[in-house]
């Protein structure tokens, strides 16, 4: 069966935006007099993906009026507040923490996720829809690992991640593009606090590797982390001068 659920994680302020994001979510930066979350959800859409639920918290009022004016097609968006379900973020906090938002929505199915600042192709996304017992990570060769987690290989296997690395290990990087399967909400519980007081999605991954259960796949284009003011140009110069695909 092709996989039609993808959650979109979208509940940050995205501080590195500074003032840009300072009373609206990065996700709703325009570009090119369009909100950034309006282009990947165009390729999330056209890459045939029909349930989507977006984890929202900062400023949910603006992405509620943005989804009001967007054209979904054939796809039907929801929303889940992230702070409502979990409390604040003072409590919990983290890249692991929309996961724990969707399990109702999800039921026992196989579903994308993703991050909401972050840009994929329509073929990458295409290319996650893998309907088998794997969890799947959408890794990326990168000129600048050690600004990344970088992905460790044992064959199609990953074997661990390594956060911002200070010494060359690899050039593989993970997009904070995935395939999970129901088992990732076994593993959730088990998970601790980082070092930086957060719950991560690659603690949920590394679990999962151990069992043998995360493969990677590799991307081929087009993926942008859309997280600094510079970002908005080099998007609209690099990306939307070849279409939005």
């Amino acid at each position: 069966m092709p996989i039609k659920k993808v959650v979109i994680s979208a509940a940050g302020q995205g501080t590195r935006m500074l003032e840009l994001s300072k009373d609206k979510s990065k996700h709703l930066i325009e570009v090119n007099h369009r909100p950034f979350l309006a282009y990947l959800l165009d390729n999330i859409i056209e890459a045939g993906y029909t349930e989507i639920m977006l984890v929202v918290g900062y400023r949910e009022d603006m992405i509620r009026e943005f989804l009001k004016s967007y054209d979904a097609k054939n796809a039907t968006i929801q929303m889940v507040n992230q702070f409502e379900m979990l409390g604040p973020r003072e409590k919990e906090y983290g890249t692991a923490c929309p996961l724990k938002c969707v399990k109702d929505f999800v039921a026992n199915e196989q579903f994308i996720s993703l991050v909401g600042d972050n840009f994929y192709s329509v073929e990458d996304l295409k290319s996650m829809n893998i309907d088998d017992k794997y969890v799947y990570v959408g890794g990326l060769k990168n000129a600048h690992p050690e600004h990344f987690g970088v992905l460790l290989e044992d064959g199609e296997f990953l074997k661990e991640i390594i956060e911002k690395p200070k010494e060359f290990v690899g050039d593989l990087i993970n997009t904070s593009l995935y395939k999970f399967t129901s088992e990732v909400f076994e593993k959730l519980p088990l998970i601790q606090k980082s070092p930086r007081g957060e719950y991560e999605i690659t603690d949920v991954l590394s679990l999962l590797a151990k069992d043998g259960k995360v493969k990677i796949k590799k991307l081929k284009d087009n993926w942008m982390d859309f997280g600094k003011q510079e970002d908005i140009e080099k998007f609209s110069k690099e990306f939307l001068k070849h279409g939005s695909h």
